[in-house]
């Protein structure tokens, strides 16, 4: 079979009142693709793109957790963590190791439905990534060891306690599910699955699994990028062409679920530190008809200042600092979910009440046909977005092929959502939400039942029990297996590498206005997309540190109306343009941020300009703003993370600098935050003399730099005082410190010390030293802790490029029992770490880094980031090329160097964030003598 398609959407006339005739123009975007089906019953896209010089491949398995049966769940999500270990023809660990050393990336995921997995090299690894992806679709069943089996099962053990046991609200799923899909049904559990289950996993269940979903014919292959669609077909079937093609898997059909009575439950979440209630309707599968008019029944619920639910929840009785609402569609059902975190102490009977006065309000006012042309608007930008890289083209088609069973069917959904109106947004309110049943979970702090909404039930959870020195637990990987090699009539070894791909960086425009703002642009037109800032510099750096978290709020106070639009005029008006417009505050700056189509630049600049000249100041919506960073501040105690990032830095910064205190601030320094604070701000620091405007698009230099001249007089320069901090001594070397979390399944591990900015010489060549131990799935760190031990989920290094000086930071969560022996091989790893780099690492490390470097600029969000770092950081616009000489240079002696002068374990200390009733103790071991007790601010306890 084989089928030649142009994948195309159109987006026809849809803004109605619009003063531009041009936005009323018929629109097409064509992805063209050819589609065909190996005689295996593969079915296989692909896509050419030779924008950059790189390859995505997708490979989708139409299994899910929704195959999976009572008593052996989480199988699908185990299996895809299984078959990145071994295969037939790949070495051990290879697929997590070698594809980052050719300049790649690799992952995978799992949902109720599928399972994918997917790369993207530079195209001289194409073949490498066909080989390597092949054998692990129909070569790796045999390679499955007992030992390997059980060090798998650790991993994913970890990942749950970091994802589920260790977050707050982690459990709402289970209970949700368990309560909205009767018993046997393939949602009824969650995709992780449970402890139990996972734990009694047997090496015949997992054959068994493969056996039965792991065939040639219950997938899509999907290869998009710089290749020759001729050869690439010979490629296929020279590595997927004798994968077997597995027993007829039949498709699943819908099963949509109805609830006899609501039902009302609660959990007391040990993590929660706010109460949240979700109620949870039954709906419709995904690609069912009614799911694009639930879509946008979420969005005009929730999804703007105008909706009934923010009005009265956020607005009105400030219960909240948001609500959401949206559909969720799956494979065979679907869920409509109303969700509200509320702020502290609040009764969630009066959030039910309130979800229940704005679907009144809804009911009574109508749709506001401008609304639907919002969403319409927004549909049309975030089409261009989602195809706006190879791998997410990629995404899109093999999804859209495997369960819409065609690959444009972006199509379909572009027109499908085009089509609804607000009769039918109505039709499916009253059917599926209006007088209809739902499952409701009050989820608040332990403590804090008297929060939950009256008469609810309290929800069964499985809550595993950690246990120090669990023998079970302490499991490596063994030996290779010894199997017999499945026959091919194909040499099966690894290919050779391809011609090299040459650095493709995009040319850079510079220019400025006279009032001094600096402009730094790229052109590009492969979609009619425009991504483009205003950055200032200072933000949370020209805080001070009694008012902590100011230029947070200013940020998001900006974006809240101008002196001519109201809040809620100001969303539309940029909602009507496809647009986002987004104001936000990191350490060093301040950015005001946009996307959209190239034909509303233009506008889009405008309101840029609008409220960057013109701020509203309105007092209640500081208010709100306010009471939502507090919000927002009180739930980070519920993070084990968040607590040890803070404290972290504040160890490193001492109490007198800025970088100790988060960007948003504390709970006692936003507090004391005012309107006044923030118009002194604004009047201190805005200026365009601390400014850079960076724009990577589908709009010439001539266009930006036309938008630009209105600011040169409406925008009159002046001068700003930029902060500065002393750093402190290094007083912390060779210390532990301890901070104990009651119940935590997992210790959060901090190892580090300042090291140096990223205005320095020689801070490039620390992140090429850091490559080895720290720098992801191939790092020394993550392939012993996570791939060898099974201690974690994840474990890495790496300096924040800043123009203050960043610490060196190695962080990883690791399973509470193997906090010590974690922490002992970490030790180990960073002492030993000049002494055991070798001429191979120098080598590795420059292939790695300059292959990876051809992926640097395919996304705008990319290019834009390279011209961050020209504006922020003094660089040349050829600053690629400059450090990929820089690199080239670099001996075994450089190396060493730096690692003793920047990544010196004899400088560190060590943090561990974790349960101390089963954890102090052991640490004591570490030989570091008796740790430093911390509370969650960071304040010394006195014992």
């Amino acid at each position: 079979m084989k089928l030649t398609h142009i994948l195309s959407f159109s987006i026809a006339a849809m803004f109605i009142g619009c003063s531009s005739p041009e936005r009323m123009e018929k629109k097409e975007f064509k992805i063209e693709y050819e589609k065909f089906t190996l005689e295996n019953g593969l079915e296989v896209v692909l896509h050419e793109d030779h924008s950059d010089p790189i390859v995505a491949v997708a490979t989708l398995m139409h299994v899910g957790s929704n195959r999976e049966k009572p008593g052996k769940t989480g199988f699908a999500h185990f299996f895809e963590h299984m078959s990145f270990n071994d295969s037939e023809n790949v070495p051990r660990g290879a697929n997590r190791k070698l594809i980052p050393e050719w300049g790649g990336s690799r992952n995978g995921g799992t949902w109720s439905d599928g399972t994918i997995y997917y790369e993207v090299v530079p195209k001289d690894a194409f073949e490498k990534i066909l080989w390597i992806d092949s054998d692990r679709f129909g070569y790796m069943i045999n390679t499955v060891t007992d030992d390997a089996l059980e060090a798998e099962k650790q991993v994913v053990k970890n990942e749950k306690r970091q994802r589920v046991d260790n977050a707050p609200y982690g459990y709402t799923d289970e209970i949700i599910r368990k309560n909205l899909y009767p018993e046997g049904h393939p949602y009824s559990w969650t995709v992780i699955g449970s402890l139990p289950d996972l734990q009694s996993a047997t090496l015949d269940d997992v054959k068994e699994f493969y056996e039965e979903y792991y065939g040639a014919g219950n997938a899509t292959l999907v290869i998009a990028g710089d290749i020759n669609v001729e050869e690439t077909k010979q490629l296929v079937e020279k590595w997927f062409g004798e994968i077997r093609k597995g027993p007829e898997v039949e498709k699943p059909t819908p099963m949509p679920v109805s609830l006899e009575n609501s039902k009302s439950l609660h959990f007391e979440d040990n993590f929660a530190k706010l109460p949240e209630l979700r109620m949870v309707y039954p709906t419709v599968e995904e690609y069912n008809e009614d799911t694009y008019a639930l879509n946008v029944l979420g969005q005009l619920l929730s999804g703007s200042k105008k909706s009934p639910l923010y009005q009265v929840i956020v607005e009105e009785k400030k219960l909240a600092p948001n609500a959401s609402t949206y559909q969720s569609s799956s494979e065979v059902a679907g869920e409509f979910v109303f969700r509200v975190r509320a702020n502290a102490g609040v009764d969630l009977d009066s959030i039910k009440a309130t979800i229940e006065e704005g679907l009144i309000r809804f009911e009574t006012n109508g749709i506001d046909e401008n609304d639907l042309k919002r969403i319409k608007a927004e549909l049309e930008t975030n089409l261009y977005q989602g195809v706006s890289t190879v791998l997410n083209k990629a995404f899109q088609l093999v999804q859209d092929n495997e369960f819409g069973g065609d690959p444009s069917y972006i199509t379909q959904t572009a027109k499908n959502t085009q089509a609804v109106t607000s009769a039918d947004v109505m039709r499916v309110y009253n059917k599926y939400i209006k007088g209809q049943n739902y499952i409701m979970t009050s989820v608040v702090p332990a403590g804090s039942l008297d929060l939950t909404v009256d008469g609810s039930e309290e929800a069964e959870v499985y809550i595993e029990e950690i246990v120090a020195n669990v023998e079970s637990e302490n499991v490596t990987r063994g030996e290779v297996g010894e199997y017999e090699k499945t026959s091919s009539k194909y040499d099966r070894s690894e290919p050779e590498f391809g011609e090299l791909p040459l650095l493709n960086a995009p040319e850079v425009w510079t220019s400025s206005i006279d009032n001094g703002m600096q402009a730094f642009g790229i052109e590009n037109k492969e979609l009619p997309l425009v991504y483009f800032d205003l950055t200032i510099k200072g933000g949370h750096f020209q805080d001070s540190l009694d008012k902590s978290g100011t230029a947070s709020l200013l940020s998001s106070l900006m974006t809240e109306g101008t002196k001519s639009k109201t809040p809620s005029e100001l969303e539309e008006a940029i909602g009507l343009l496809g647009a986002s417009i987004n104001v936000f505050s990191t350490s060093e700056e301040i950015r005001i941020s946009a996307s959209c189509l190239t034909r509303n630049f233009g506008e889009t600049f405008d309101l840029l300009k609008e409220i960057l000249l013109e701020p509203r100041w309105d007092q209640a919506e500081f208010d709100r703003l306010k009471q939502s960073q507090l919000t927002r501040l009180k739930g980070r105690e519920a993070s084990p993370t968040a607590i040890a990032s803070t404290v972290f830095n504040k160890l490193n910064y001492g109490p007198d600098h800025v970088m100790s205190y988060p960007v948003s601030g504390t709970l006692k320094t936003v507090e004391s935050v005012s309107m006044d604070d923030l118009k002194a701000f604004y009047e201190l620091n805005f200026s365009p003399v601390v400014a850079n405007f960076h724009v990577a698009g589908n709009v010439s230099q001539e266009e930006v730099m036309g938008a630009l001249s209105a600011l040169q007089e409406e925008w009159p320069s002046k001068d700003v005082q930029l902060a500065s901090y002393n750093l402190p001594e290094n007083s912390n070397a060779g210390k532990f410190y301890f901070i104990d979390f009651p119940g935590a399944k997992q210790s959060v591990l901090y190892i580090g010390k300042l090291a140096l900015s990223g205005m320095e010489d020689k801070f490039n060549e620390v992140g090429y030293a850091n490559e080895k131990i720290g720098g992801g799935s191939s790092g020394q760190l993550f392939q012993t802790l996570r791939i060898e031990k099974g201690y974690t989920y994840g474990a890495y290094s790496f300096v924040r490029q800043m123009t203050e000086v960043a610490p060196y930071t190695v962080t990883s969560s690791v399973r509470a029992n193997a906090t010590l022996p974690s922490l002992e091989i970490i030790k180990d790893m960073l002492a030993n770490y000049a002494d055991r780099f070798t001429e191979e690492d120098v080598e590795v490390t420059k292939n790695k880094v300059l292959k990876a470097n051809t992926r640097a600029f395919e996304s705008l969000g990319a290019k834009l980031g390279m011209l961050h770092e020209i504006s922020q950081f003094g660089k040349q616009a050829n600053f690629m090329e400059q450090e990929q000489d820089e690199l080239t240079s670099m001996t075994l002696e450089d190396y060493q160097k730096l690692i003793n002068t920047h990544m010196n374990e004899s400088e560190m200390f060590y943090l561990v964030l974790g349960d101390g009733a089963t954890q102090l103790e052991e640490v004591k071991k570490l030989g570091m003598g008796d740790p430093i007790i911390l509370d969650i601010k960071g304040d010394p306890i006195t014992q």
